[in-house]
């Protein structure tokens, strides 16, 4: 690589890019205006933001004699709340006491006041029983009964006091009206100070002193209200996120005009003819869209700090934004738009028009958006498990550093710089491989026909899927679990489990990828690897590497469950499932388990899928694609990172075999193992010394092996991929074309030399 010819690309793309007012505008005007612009109008409209009072209807009590004051002048107590603002947002109305015209009985019901807030008359009611006031009023004379008894009669010993359940006022109140929920939080604020006043009153019927309920207030100090910190904890949670957006935001369209614009404009082939080289063409691009995003991100969040400092800061729990706000954004923003800028790239190098590329942003964007939003979850926090998650570990690290928590940032830095460099590493890749394929660069914008496209998938079909063709299948196969999980309900006996193992294995996996087979491929046991493997001695050498790496599996499974550990209500729903398999019979158990998954899984995901995806020509991304969609096809996450690590395991025996057969051993003794696995007790271990010399029980009744077996393992695992390695692995078609047009060339080129 050239770096002269790298700094030619990149000052030609710049240049273009000032050219263009529009792409001026976006990223040095609009930032600079959008947010003060929003500043000045919340100001405008806050006149608009008032408060309006809630309507409440009183229903049943009107007096409530010798208890503390609840209403005064048809209102409530001012007393009972802490301003006079507070006060005047309840509109207080009482219920008819007397027989309405037509009526017998009095409006005093509590079905009166359901209707009058279900009919929208009021926001909110508050109904007291009928003989409400009379059975507090019992319940104080007993509490003076018993205070005159032990007064007079102290030798007699204590006067057990009569049980008098006084029934609970009501409020009705309606969760899908919005005023009708704000009317609650009043109505139910002004009823607690009420009950404090009626319990200090009772305790002072009762001779205590009111302090008895209460003997202390609590008081509390922040210890950041008067350092720079103040309010950070909020802005740690705003800034890092919009970080992210703009930092995707602004490299989204530079990126849309290199690539796809080019493409219109005729001008991509212009540069593709000079003496610079693929990669230096992908590097100079790419230092642009980083040079804009970093623009746009930078002058974004300059905007939001200084406007914030105007506006929020006037908000209780906002200050000013911290200033090593400044060090810790600008430290994260580089690798961040590094990241983005090598996705936007490679997806506007995909993109045939500037029209096409501009709605890959929703689907960038609806990635994207959950692992910001994330962090912001109640209880989510910076530990190593969430470090691992791209994007959400970056936010996590700002958040932590804009918070004060250096130690933490500190301590978790490591693995988030890994992740996100690795992420930069293979969108940079991925860019390049994009501008290396002809068919990618030029493909030609084209109307879709549905009859037509119909017409050339029966016609033109091939031995082998597309990479399309794969990837609709397994869209198809997660939509269908979703929705047909959702709708099966969780067996409770073993016969009922059988059952839904059965629909979800045949009719939500297998039938997928066998329709797909017959409609869009000329040879079904090309697609599905019905094939003989390259050597027969794959089969046992699959079952083997299943053996010995069932150790590094079990470790490997409970590191993911101590990063990832599962909840309480998982825990409780999958208790009855746990007791049905220790009940159930084994080999009906590893056939509903281990056989049917084994034979339905491999012919979808390294049968259809992995031809599919083999088409590309790429065998690492064949099997990596595959086994991702074989872990998002498991329910629960511990289990679908476990099964995309095992994926790739059966992808790349798969691959290396030729056959489907080694996969589906491999496969089958894997699950069988974890079947045999789970009816491992401490009776087990006592009754088998050789299992008790390998691995040892634990108190979840599970069991972990011994290092030393991990260990030797974990060898013989690396021994047997290294056989695997070298053997002729499965190609493609397009694979095969290639590998003959460069034994024809070099062919060429010895005859040459041989003339010569």
């Amino acid at each position: 690589m050239t770096l002269a010819n790298v700094k030619l690309v990149l000052a030609r793309e710049v240049r273009d890019q000032l050219r263009d007012r529009r792409t001026l505008f976006m990223i040095f005007v609009l930032p600079l205006l959008l947010y003060p612009i929003l500043g000045m109008s919340f100001f405008q409209m806050a006149q608009f933001m008032r408060e309006k009072p809630s309507r409440v209807l009183v229903v049943g009590v009107r007096e409530l004699d010798r208890l503390p004051r609840l209403f005064e002048n048809k209102q409530f107590d001012p007393g009972l709340f802490g301003s006079a603002e507070q006060w005047k947002l309840l509109e207080v109305t009482f219920a008819a006491t007397e027989p309405r015209p037509g009526r017998l009985a009095p409006v005093d019901t509590r079905e009166a006041a359901w209707h009058a807030v279900e009919s929208g008359q009021y926001d909110a009611a508050l109904f007291f029983p009928p003989d409400f006031a009379q059975r507090l009023d019992a319940f104080r004379d007993t509490l003076r009964e018993r205070r005159s008894s032990l007064t007079d009669a102290a030798d007699t010993g204590p006067v057990s006091v009569v049980d008098l359940a006084v029934p609970s006022p009501e409020i009705v109140y309606s969760t899908a009206v919005e005023t009708s929920q704000i009317a609650y939080g009043r109505l139910a604020e002004a009823l607690r100070s009420w009950t404090d006043r009626v319990g200090a009153d009772n305790l002072a019927v009762g001779g205590l002193p009111a302090t008895a309920a209460r003997p202390f207030s609590l008081h509390s100090a922040d210890v950041a209200s008067e350092t720079p910190r103040r309010g950070a904890a909020r802005w740690s949670k705003i800034l890092p996120m919009m970080l992210v957006l703009w930092a995707m935001t602004g490299a989204f369209y530079p990126a849309v005009d290199l690539c796809a614009g080019e493409k219109e404009r005729g001008t991509l082939e212009t540069l593709l003819c000079s003496p610079a080289l693929r990669s230096e063409i992908v590097v100079g691009k790419l230092l642009t869209i980083i040079l804009f995003s970093a623009a746009t991100a930078i002058l974004n969040l300059l905007s939001i700090g200084l406007t914030g400092a105007i506006v929020l800061s006037q908000f209780e729990g906002f200050g000013t934004p911290p200033l090593l706000a400044v060090a810790w954004l600008g430290v994260a923003l580089l690798p961040v738009a590094a990241l983005f800028s090598a996705l936007c790239l490679a997806l506007a190098a995909f993109a045939r028009s500037t029209k096409e590329g501009q709605y890959y942003l929703m689907p960038l964007m609806l990635v994207t958006m959950p692992l910001c939003v994330l962090p912001m979850a109640p209880g989510v926090e910076l530990n190593l498990g969430n470090s691992l998650i791209p994007i959400t570990g970056v936010v996590l690290l700002l958040r932590s550093a804009l918070e004060g928590q250096y130690w933490q940032a500190v301590q978790f830095a490591p693995p988030v710089i890994a992740v996100t460099l690795a992420c930069c590493l293979l969108a940079i890749r991925w860019a390049v491989d994009q501008f290396n394929s002809e068919g990618v660069l030029f493909r030609e914008s084209e109307r879709f026909d549905v009859a037509a496209w119909l017409k050339r998938l029966v016609r033109d079909r091939q031995p082998t899927p597309t990479a399309a063709a794969a990837v609709a299948c397994g869209v198809l196969i997660l939509l269908a679990r979703f929705f047909l999980g959702a709708a099966l309900e969780t067996p409770g006996e073993f016969g009922a489990f059988v059952r839904s193992v059965v629909v979800t294995q045949v009719i939500i996996i297998a039938a997928p990828a066998l329709l797909l087979t017959l409609l869009l491929t000329s040879s079904p046991g090309r697609t599905l690897l019905l094939r003989r493997p390259a050597t027969w001695w794959t089969i046992p050498a699959a079952a083997l590497l299943a053996l010995v790496l069932h150790p590094t599996m079990n470790v490997l499974q409970r590191v993911v469950v101590q990063l990832y550990p599962v909840s309480e209500k998982v825990k409780d729903a999958l208790v009855p499932v746990e007791r049905m398999f220790a009940e159930a019979p084994f080999w009906p158990l590893v056939l509903a388990i281990a056989v049917l998954p084994a034979v339905c899984e491999e012919l979808t995901f390294r049968g259809f899928m992995l031809s599919g995806f083999l088409r590309a020509g790429a065998k690492w991304r064949a099997i990596a694609y595959t086994a991702v969609f074989f872990g998002l096809a498991h329910g629960v996450l511990q289990q679908s990172l476990i099964a995309c690590l095992v994926g790739v395991v059966i992808g790349y025996i798969a691959v290396q075999s030729g056959s489907l057969l080694p996969a589906v051993v491999y496969h089958l003794l894997n699950n069988t193992f974890a079947v045999a696995g789970s009816r491992i007790t401490p009776e087990t271990l006592d009754q088998f010394r050789v299992l008790a010399s390998m691995l040892t029980g634990t108190p979840d009744s599970g069991y972990t092996f011994h290092w030393q077996i991990v260990l030797a393992g974990g060898l013989a695992a690396l021994l047997l991929l290294g056989w695997f390695a070298r053997l002729p692995h499965l190609k493609s078609l397009d694979e095969e074309l290639r590998d003959a047009m460069r034994r024809r060339l070099e062919e060429e080129e010895r005859w040459k030399h041989s003339a010569a």
